[in-house]
């Protein structure tokens, strides 16, 4: 079951990062492999927000659209993905950002899943293993182009 984990310092805020990783509707502009990603719910909950998104991925001729839940704890500045529905047999993932001196902070990225499919699986695969690794650089490259 793959599974992908970074930390990387960045020299923005904990703030601006978590802004940036939970404007979900954006990742279409930056983010490799996603094409398309609609909100279908948002909502309040318990001081956090609660959002259900359609992302559609895609590499060659393959497309694949999956639902996922993202709970946004501002917070407690992390951001958590539970898989509803789609290729996958399950996915999660996790975000947390942690101060890091004065302006800077620690980006932490997880993500562990598993295609329903074998054949998918082993088409896409090695392609989303690569996707994730590239994941932490484009948000990086936003926040730079975002902050400055």
């Amino acid at each position: 079951m793959p599974k992908f984990e970074s930390q990387r310092k960045v020299a923005h805020t904990p703030e601006q990062m978590f802004d940036l990783v939970a404007d979900v509707e954006r990742y279409p502009q930056f983010l490799p492999l996603c094409e398309a990603l609609t909100i279908r719910t948002r909502r309040e909950r318990d001081g956090k927000e609660l959002l259900v998104a359609d992302m559609t991925v895609g590499y060659k001729a393959i497309r694949e659209t999956f639902t996922s839940q993202v709970l946004l704890n501002r917070e407690a500045r992390e951001i958590d993905v539970q898989y509803i529905d789609g290729p996958f047999k399950y996915l999660n993932n996790k975000w947390t950002f942690v101060a890091d001196g004065e302006t800077g902070c620690a980006v932490h990225f997880f993500i562990d899943y598993e295609f329903k499919s074998r054949i998918l699986g082993a088409l896409m695969g090695s392609m989303f293993d690569r996707a994730f690794r590239m994941f932490s650089e484009a948000f990086e490259a936003r926040a730079k182009h975002i902050y400055g």
